[in-house]
């Protein structure tokens, strides 16, 4: 801005605004510049937590490999959670973030790394004939869930996890269901718990009686993989009886893997209904009026909502497999990978877990799961005897 006299001694004030350029490249490196320095907070953030989850993972998962009947995943959540109460200094605010991103990241990543031990011609071998047995088993454990859920009490997300877990694979489809509810720590213990104690209880009881009834080495891998949780135990079972059960009863497990997809995007989407559903109370609250209520409704659902990315990953890893893109010699080292990154959700899970969330919840979970484990044990061999 300057000032001068015109031609007739008035005084003449100028404002010259000069356009400031510049150049998109400097921009571009600030933008970049901006966003490493955001990456690095985050990191620092997440660091605290991240390495005592690293530290109680590395103990977890040799554990795991010593005793597999437990596995990777109990030993990590049983550990996280006698380390949170023995230590307080553990559940700190500071370590929150490194926590949140254990128990939510890399359980999703874990996810996706399971796609790749599921190979769709191993699951066509199957046949068909074993279908309806694991359709069968897969409706009366959710089922069940949902009937005996409400009569108990144990509603929410203890109720679903459990009966997603005895429905089709225990820790893996816990962990899914995790990822894709946002379910309450104390309700991914309490499922842990659950699944765990009828494992060892399937592994110990499931061959002499097999043996008792007489049973087939093709049926009873068909009952050890339709009525066995976690592939371990899958695995331990199976082949205590002999090696064509065993062999059987792999293949079955790996089949009703599959059935993660439509449970996954079941929650998914029921998740999405509760949600606009109050969504749509809060509105016609806040508003008291019918446009009010009804402007929730119309709004546009992100995709990304209705099918996790992680889900996309698990399938598209299986994808691979199947095409032949993974090779064999892989397997072992993903399947470790896999192993370590739920192990650490786990932790991470059992570090910010208090013990009063357990208390609160009483022994009705654990009654729940068993309702549903002799449920689909019973259901199982009720299925082959009819089909």
């Amino acid at each position: 801005m300057y000032a001068h006299f015109d031609g007739r001694d008035r005084l003449v004030v100028q404002v010259e605004v000069r356009a400031r350029h510049t150049h998109p490249a400097s921009v571009t490196y600030r933008r970049v510049a901006s966003s490493v320095q955001r990456g690095l907070g985050s990191v620092r953030r997440r660091l605290p937590g991240l390495l005592i989850v690293l530290v109680i993972t590395a103990v977890a998962v040799p554990l795991g490999r010593l005793v597999p009947l437990v596995g990777g995943p109990v030993f990590g959540i049983l550990l996280g959670v006698l380390a949170g109460v023995l230590i307080p200094a553990l559940q700190a605010e500071v370590r929150r973030p490194g926590y949140d991103f254990a128990s939510k990241t890399l359980l999703q990543l874990s996810i996706v790394l399971l796609g790749t031990g599921l190979s769709l011609q191993q699951v066509a071998s199957v046949g068909v004939s074993s279908l309806p047995v694991m359709l069968g088993t897969l409706a009366l454990a959710l089922g069940g869930a949902w009937v005996f859920g409400r009569l108990l009490g144990v509603r929410g997300d203890t109720q679903t996890l459990i009966g997603v877990g005895t429905a089709i694979c225990g820790g893996s489809a816990i962990a899914a269901a995790t990822a894709a509810i946002g379910a309450k720590r104390s309700s991914v213990a309490y499922a842990m718990a659950t699944i765990f104690t009828f494992n060892i209880v399937a592994v110990l009881t499931f061959p002499p009686l097999g043996h008792l009834l007489g049973m087939s080495s093709e049926a009873f891998g068909l009952w050890a993989g339709t009525a066995v949780n976690d592939t371990s135990s899958v695995v331990a079972a199976g082949y205590a009886y002999s090696q064509a059960a065993g062999d059987q009863a792999i293949v079955v497990k790996l089949t009703r893997s599959l059935t993660l997809i439509p449970i996954v995007l079941t929650l998914v989407a029921l998740k999405i209904r509760r949600e606009n559903r109050a969504a749509r109370a809060l509105d016609a609250a806040s508003e008291g009026s019918y446009e009010g209520a009804t402007a929730s409704i119309r709004r546009p659902l992100p995709w990304r909502k209705l099918v996790p990315l992680f889900l996309i990953g698990f399938i598209a890893a299986a994808g691979l497999r199947s095409a032949g893109a993974v090779p064999e010699s892989w397997l072992p080292t993903l399947s470790i990978v896999g192993t370590v990154l739920i192990t650490s959700a786990l932790v991470a899970i059992g570090l910010s877990l208090r013990p009063r969330e357990l208390r609160d919840a009483g022994p009705r979970p654990l009654l729940l799961g068993a309702i549903l484990w002799i449920l689909v044990a019973a259901g199982s061999l009720a299925l082959q005897s009819v089909s």
